[in-house]
């Protein structure tokens, strides 16, 4: 019975990849399955149950809203002389055909025995379920840090705390396009030191 899960597993995260937004063919997300997948989050592992993560989902027209703030935050932020109509169109219409866009929060908890660093290590797992759960649903999914993620402008826009950290905007839908074939730079063994 457990070797059959760890086949299941296995074969889910190996499945597991990329679709950018563009790549969605716009059917939703129903909110059984959304709920699903965040109650998965859930169960990542955190130092002392702090659960850091928290994520903010937007769908139908907030979506679409959400892209226009996200190029109006760039268009806003960005010196004249360096400020690109294209990356503004780019921006606004970076929710592509997703049925849902979540941007996931690490909210900085206030028992300073807690590293920050295990903070975001427990929030990119509660991340990395929710991928991985997708994938199993048959839900095309998209990491992104581009465009504003990171910038203090967007941290502010959503109102966080100091020490607060957006880790990444999750595009979540489904799509027509053949899975492809999955990739690694090099072999988990050009990565591991045994000591024995």
């Amino acid at each position: 019975m457990a070797h059959n899960k760890f086949e299941t597993v296995s074969a889910v995260i190996k499945e597991r990849r990329s679709t950018k937004a563009a790549s969605m063919n716009g059917n939703k997300i129903s909110q059984e399955n959304m709920d699903a997948l965040l109650e998965l989050a859930n169960w990542a592992p955190t130092h002392g149950r702090t659960q850091p993560w928290h994520f903010i989902i937007y769908t139908g027209q907030s979506l679409i809203d959400f892209g226009t703030e996200h190029a109006e935050l760039h268009k806003t932020h960005t010196p004249a002389e360096t400020y690109n109509p294209e990356t503004y169109a780019k921006l606004q219409q970076a929710m592509g055909q997703a049925s849902h866009m979540v941007i996931a929060v690490m909210k900085r908890g206030e028992n300073p025995k807690i590293p920050l660093l295990e903070e975001i290590a427990a929030c990119a797992a509660a991340v990395q379920n929710i991928l991985i759960g997708a994938t199993a649903m048959g839900i095309a999914s998209f990491w992104s840090s581009g465009g504003f993620t990171h910038h203090k402008a967007l941290h502010q826009h959503l109102q966080l705390a100091e020490h607060d950290m957006v880790m990444g905007l999750l595009y979540l839908g489904y799509t027509d396009e053949p899975a492809r074939e999955g990739k690694r730079a090099t072999p988990i063994t050009d990565r591991i030191v045994w000591n024995k």
